[in-house]
C-alpha cells in the first residue's frame, strides 16, 4: 500500500473510531492495578472498577463514566457503594464516578484532592501510579463510611474493562 493510501486508510479509520486502542498498561501494570483494587476492598464494603474507553470522540466524560457504570452493572451492589476510575485516554479525560450509596455520605468535594492527584500523575505519563493511587484513596476514604464488616463479598469484578 503507498504511503498516500496508507495515510488516507490510517485517517479514515480514525474518523469512524477503528485506529489502535491505546494500550495505557503493560501486563504487569493490569496484574498491579487488579492487586491494588483486591487490597483496597479488603479496606472497605465499596466496590472498585477501573475502566478504559477507547472512544475518539470528545464527550462529556462523566456522562460517559454513568453509562459505562451501568453497563458494567456496578449500580447492583447491596449497599449502592461501586466506584469506577473512568480512563478515556484519547481524549485525554477521565472521571471518578460513584453510586447513590457514596454520594449520600461523601461530600463532592472530598474527590477533589484525589482527582488533582491523579491528574498530576496522568500529566507526567505515570498512568498506573495515578490509577492505583486513586484506588488506594478511594478505598481509605470509603472505609470510613463502608467498613467491610465480617463477611465482605467481593460482588464485581477486579479487573479492568476495556470499550466505549
Amino acid at each position: 500500500m503507498s504511503n498516500s493510501l496508507s495515510g488516507f486508510v490510517h485517517g479514515l479509520l480514525y474518523r469512524i473510531g477503528l485506529k489502535k486502542r491505546i494500550h495505557l498498561f503493560s501486563q504487569t501494570e493490569e496484574t498491579e492495578i487488579v492487586a491494588a483494587i483486591a487490597e483496597a476492598e479488603n479496606l472497605t464494603s465499596a466496590e472498585i472498577r477501573v475502566h478504559i474507553s477507547h472512544s475518539h470522540k470528545p464527550s462529556d466524560v462523566v456522562k460517559s463514566a454513568a453509562k459505562t457504570f451501568k453497563t458494567l452493572g456496578m449500580h447492583k451492589t447491596v449497599d449502592r457503594n461501586g466506584i469506577l476510575i473512568f480512563l478515556a485516554p484519547h481524549t485525554k479525560q477521565f472521571a471518578i464516578f460513584g453510586d447513590e450509596g457514596i454520594h449520600s455520605k461523601v461530600a463532592d468535594g472530598q474527590w477533589d484532592q484525589m482527582r488533582d492527584a491523579m491528574q498530576s500523575h496522568f500529566q507526567q505519563q505515570q498512568f498506573k501510579t495515578g490509577v492505583i493511587l486513586g484506588i488506594q484513596e478511594s478505598a481509605q476514604l470509603l472505609s470510613k463510611y463502608f467498613s467491610p464488616g465480617d463477611i465482605n463479598p467481593n460482588e464485581l469484578s477486579n479487573e479492568i474493562s476495556n470499550g466505549n
